[in-house]
């Protein structure tokens, strides 16, 4: 009966300290996605920094500081660094 117990909890020690908190990282990321807006300051996980200039369903078109603008996937974006003004 003790084994069971320690085993049960060892699962709530687990899941309290690696799963609740990757689950919440990758709500977090996937709301930051989902809201990003034209004109917004993001960095891509390559480590590109631009301006959002367009977006798709999957996709976003960036502006360099070039002028250069490159397709990626949404789930290529890291963080947003800037919301566009007036946000």
């Amino acid at each position: 009966m003790q084994s069971i117990i320690m085993l049960v909890l060892m699962f709530v020690v687990f899941y309290f300290l690696l799963i609740r908190p990757q689950q919440k990282r990758q709500k977090a990321v996937a709301q930051m996605q989902n809201d990003l807006q034209k004109g917004d300051r993001v960095v891509t996980i390559g480590g590109l920094h631009g301006f959002i200039d367009a977006i798709e369903e999957g996709t976003v078109v960036i502006k360099c500081g070039d002028g250069s603008r490159l397709t990626y996937d949404r789930s290529a974006i890291r963080e947003v660094s800037e919301k566009a003004a007036g946000q």
